[in-house]
């Protein structure tokens, strides 16, 4: 199966940084905004509506974070586009919030903390399969010195990550009726700066405390100093934010719904499609399997399809609207001591020993 794409970036400096990324990726970047224009056009959105809503989420992200600004800037400028263009890719969460998509969203994590050990971590992407090509492994420095790998999407500034510094992030979609009604800084790109800028979890839940969001997420931030390993799963929303710690036995699993109990009495996505609860008891009924120190025993362990009631492999069918098309289209695991990821293109039912591409 053919790899992800990768992108090792030289320069630090935020807008040369973007710059050196669109130059190089400015076909792919192009490719994915228009994808996800027809996106937006396809749940009822103008272009002068994207673009509004794009403007506010780059002036709601300068005030927060300037230098992630100027980075979309620098990326806009080297791949041929305006930078509102590049602001909505990292804002289409936001943007999918304002127009209340009702898709139904997949994507499950798993982090097992082992007495004495590294977090065991493993997720599966699902999104769209119109946007199978989107996804890219990118490495880059946001100050000298640390180093930090994600998988994201073309013109994105970082999805699901790694540092050098012993801390990742996991993520996943929520949906809550507090979102929409304005655009906040893009959620994406609170992970982003989790994973520049967080030392521990404390400070992770800190940066996330400080971003005005319109959209919801969670981020599962694991941590591992050499010795102890730790996780917490933030749900943020524009109602507030969740901390979710692991059970007494290290495990600490997430789909798309809500589990701090003030945040799920606003719940939007299992209400209506209850899946997200099949792949959670799912993971609960597997987790000695998902324990194994081998990521692809993990992934096994993860294998479950809509026939079985829990479609945590997602596979769509050509019947299906365009925008209902979901497929798994990356498995994906954090080796935290390392400070690289193991991915594989597809499903964990695709996964095999000799599947993973190493970053």
């Amino acid at each position: 199966m053919t790899p992800f794409p990768t992108h090792v970036s030289t320069r630090t400096a935020p807008a040369a940084r973007g710059e050196e990324f669109g130059a190089r990726w400015s076909a792919e970047t192009r490719a994915a905004f228009d994808g996800y224009a027809e996106l937006f056009a396809t749940l009822g959105a103008t272009g002068p509506q994207v673009q509004g809503w794009a403007e506010l989420a780059l002036a709601r992200t300068a005030e927060w974070a300037p230098d992630l600004a100027a980075e979309m800037a620098g990326l806009a400028t080297g791949a041929g586009l305006e930078t509102w263009q590049v602001a909505a890719l990292n804002a289409r969460t936001e943007i999918l919030a304002e127009l209340r998509d009702d898709g139904e969203g997949e994507c499950s994590t798993s982090v097992v903390l082992p007495a004495g050990g590294p977090p065991r971590t493993l997720q599966t992407w699902d999104w769209l399969e119109g946007m199978r090509e989107v996804g890219v492994l990118w490495e880059y420095e946001p100050r000298p010195g640390h180093r930090v790998r994600t998988f994201t999407e073309f013109g994105v500034l970082a999805k699901i990550g790694v540092t050098g510094a012993g801390l990742g992030a996991h993520f996943n979609i929520l949906k809550h009726t507090a979102d929409g009604g304005g655009i906040g800084v893009p959620v994406h790109l609170v992970a982003r700066r989790i994973l520049d800028e967080a030392h521990d979890l404390d400070s992770a839940v800190a940066i996330v405390r400080g971003a005005p969001t319109s959209a919801s997420s969670v981020i599962t931030v694991v941590t591992y100093d050499g010795e102890r390993a730790d996780a917490r799963s933030l749900e943020v929303s524009p109602a507030g934010l969740g901390v979710v710690a692991p059970g007494p036995d290290g495990l600490l699993l997430h789909t798309n719904h809500f589990i701090d109990p003030s945040l799920a009495r606003g719940e939007r996505l299992g209400t209506d499609r209850p899946g997200t609860y099949a792949r959670y008891a799912h993971l609960e009924d597997r987790a000695r399997e998902l324990r194994d120190a081998d990521p692809t025993g993990r992934a096994k362990a993860m294998i479950a399809h809509a026939p079985d009631g829990a479609p945590v492999c997602a596979h769509s069918s050509p019947a299906d609207p365009p925008d209902q098309r979901w497929d798994t289209l990356a498995t994906i695991s954090l080796d935290v001591p390392a400070g690289r990821l193991e991915v594989h293109r597809g499903g964990p039912c695709g996964v095999t020993s000799g599947a993973w591409q190493t970053f």
